[in-house]
């Protein structure tokens, strides 16, 4: 088997970046990099056996218990008012569908009611 070597090399990159454009080539690099990445991560799971992933799984959650243990208090309080406002937003946009919801119902009923009286007279 021969080699593709350096000139076959360019001519393979030139034709790229013409099919391409400069524009799209990073963007394909990230997706080819992230496709081996994934593709690298599958194997190894599968290769590896239960008992080193059961034992990976153990010390990465206690390492996150440790590391949520020494944040601060500027973090945590940051952290409960990020979650406080998205709950309320939620809430708001709960209430917001409800009353949406009524409204569509009393038309629905105005209309069926108008088509009765317009039926009867």
């Amino acid at each position: 088997m021969s080699s593709i070597g350096i000139p076959g090399l360019i001519l393979i990159l030139v034709l790229a970046l013409v099919l391409f454009g400069p524009k799209k080539l990073p963007e394909l690099g990230r997706a080819v990099g992230h496709t081996l990445k994934e593709f690298k991560n599958a194997t190894r799971s599968l290769t590896s056996d239960d008992e080193d992933d059961d034992e990976e799984k153990k010390r990465k959650e206690l390492a996150s218990k440790e590391a949520s243990a020494k944040t601060t208090p500027v973090v945590a309080e940051k952290d409960a008012a990020e979650r406080e406002r998205i709950e309320r937003e939620v809430r708001e946009k709960m209430e917001r569908e409800r009353l949406e919801k009524e409204i569509r119902e009393k038309l629905e009923l105005e209309r069926l009611q108008m088509e009765k009286e317009q039926k009867n007279a």
